[in-house]
């Protein structure tokens, strides 16, 4: 039986979580958020990264993470394409 989606809040508070235990200097891949919230190891973690996704951007957006391709961040994340990184909020943000 599949696990249920996680909520709008537990989505965020994790994604919160990774951001800060990575450090202001590194980022993570959405999927690393999106694995870990499935189960770990083994879990069938791809039905979750379009709503770890759309989470992570609606942080960008208010400022308290930063999305980032190719190294440099995104300065409107909402139409955003490919792969992405995310970490802390750039100094600017």
């Amino acid at each position: 039986m599949p696990r249920p989606v996680p909520s709008r809040e537990a989505i965020a508070t994790a994604i919160l979580d990774a951001v800060t235990a990575r450090g202001a200097a590194k980022t993570l891949c959405p999927s690393e958020v999106a694995r870990a919230l499935a189960g770990g190891p083994g879990a069938d973690w791809r039905p979750l990264l379009p709503v770890v996704r759309a989470a992570a951007i609606a942080l960008a957006r208010d400022g308290r993470i930063g999305v980032y391709r190719k190294g440099k961040p995104v300065p409107d994340p909402t139409g955003v394409k490919g792969v992405i990184r995310l970490g802390a909020a750039p100094p600017d943000a």
